[in-house]
């Protein structure tokens, strides 16, 4: 499944709820699906800048694709961080770096999110870049 696949499906499982209190729910439920995040990797290294929660995120490169991990102290960031790893993780850096995250828009995340959450998501998927970037020129 490609990003744009990925995404596509964000929206359509989204779009399945009439409330944004659904929505947050599903968001909560990503979150607690989340793989546990080792405690020795919650370093100052992998602390997102920008983001009001405490959010780790963690990339290794694996066989030419950027493989994220990441864990957050807040439900609702930890269920952003996750929808974010499902979508850019396991995939080549060029593949990343060329996605667009009009998904975001077209779920109407950004524009229900708290500003503070708004910045979060922007560090989140700034962060998301730089390490694809930094992957592709090793």
């Amino acid at each position: 499944m490609t990003i744009a696949e990925k995404q596509a499906e964000l929206v359509e499982a989204f779009s399945e709820f009439d409330e944004w209190l659904d929505k947050y729910e599903y968001l909560i439920e990503m979150g607690k699906a989340l793989p546990s995040f080792p405690e020795e990797k919650k370093t100052d290294e992998r602390l997102i800048k920008g983001c009001q929660s405490r959010v780790w995120l963690d990339a290794q490169t694996v066989d030419g694709k950027v493989v994220f991990s990441a864990d957050s102290d807040a439900i609702i960031t930890r269920g952003i961080i996750a929808m974010l790893i499902d979508v850019y993780s396991n995939r080549t850096p060029e593949e990343i770096l060329q996605a667009d995250d009009q998904f975001i828009d077209k779920i109407g995340l950004r524009e229900n999110l708290s500003p503070t959450r708004q910045n979060g998501l922007l560090s989140m998927m700034q962060t998301i870049r730089q390490l694809a970037e930094t992957a592709a020129q090793a």
